[in-house]
């Protein structure tokens, strides 16, 4: 479909759900709406329980409550326009709503990856300065890293928001994902974009790039503490403690990397495999997390059994 040169506030883009598979969305629809129950359900019952449980008011899961948050943020913001595409070919999407799922889309990425920061930090304090974590950790403290993450997103994205309000169209209006796509967008202006280009990759390296560095600079003092606990049991309980965040770390990343891998070296994948991969990066961590944390972390299983179950025993 080819458009003259159209101003952004005049735009309507046309999504797509996942190219070469049209006459199976219905199909494809089942477990995506599967995950998206998931990813709701078990991080809203995560946060119900760090709420309504009294012995989880601790710093390690008023971080959690706030990766849970993030996470249903990511879910809610990509929810709508991808089962419209699969139940009712609902494809159209203005410029201006384009623009705003984008930002929630790289907002919530971007405090995903702050948070994990976060986490990996109350997890050195936790091992290194046990003695010391409830004073340096106060609930002030966290509160304050809060809204430095929301702060810092929201700064860090603002140029990326406004470079794109510049930009003019001319050429197909036919995106190739089931949401508004950052990478996706910015192959379909007929103006310059390479300061886009430029602000969107310092975007990506001052967020997930520094995080990722800072995130393994804490395991290696962390590691370093542990070898230094004498005693083999209570290494193996130190280190225990951070399963949970190197399993949340792990699927954080591991999409990704993956996604930004094809972009750059996958020109032979066919494109539903680009768009798989895609929705893999924002469903993976928001249905994982909670399957972690609920495996992997006692008090926190303990909870959630409780608030399912509020007439169980402890035990």
């Amino acid at each position: 479909m080819s458009i003259q040169n159209t101003t952004s506030s005049s735009i309507i883009f046309l999504l797509t759900g996942v190219p070469g598979l049209e006459d199976f969305h219905t199909w494809i629809s089942i477990p995506f709406c599967f995950l998206y129950i998931t990813a709701l359900s078990g991080n809203s019952l995560i946060l119900f329980a760090i709420v309504t449980q009294p012995s989880l008011h601790q710093p390690m899961y008023y971080f959690l409550s706030m990766l849970s948050t993030t996470d249903l943020g990511l879910s809610i913001s990509t929810l709508v326009t991808m089962l419209a595409i699969f139940w009712f070919d609902a494809r159209k999407i203005s410029f201006n709503a384009c623009l705003s799922q984008m930002f929630f889309i790289q907002l919530f990425t971007v405090m995903e990856s702050s948070v994990l920061l976060a986490m990996s930090f109350d997890r050195l304090v936790a091992i290194s300065n046990p003695l010391r974590y409830a004073s340096i950790l106060t609930d002030l403290k966290i509160a304050q890293i809060g809204v430095a993450i929301i702060t810092r997103g929201t700064l860090i994205l603002i140029p990326v928001q406004v470079l794109l309000k510049r930009l003019s169209f001319c050429h197909s209006h036919v995106l190739h994902h089931s949401y508004c796509f950052h990478p996706d967008v910015m192959k379909l202006p007929c103006t310059d974009t390479r300061i886009n280009s430029a602000a969107a990759v310092v975007q990506l390296i001052t967020t997930a790039g520094v995080d990722s560095i800072f995130i393994l600079l804490s395991y290696l003092l962390i590691i370093k503490t542990v070898l230094s606990i004498a005693s083999p049991e209570e290494r193996k309980k130190a280190f225990s403690t951070c399963i949970s965040h190197i399993g949340a770390v792990a699927v954080f990343y591991i999409p990704l990397i993956s996604l930004s891998f094809v972009h750059r070296f996958g020109k032979w994948a066919p494109l539903y495999v680009h768009t798989l991969i895609a929705n893999a990066y924002l469903l993976v961590p928001p249905v994982m997390n909670p399957i972690i944390y609920s495996m992997k972390t006692k008090q926190i299983r303990r909870a959630v059994l409780k608030v399912l179950h509020p007439s169980a025993t402890k035990n």
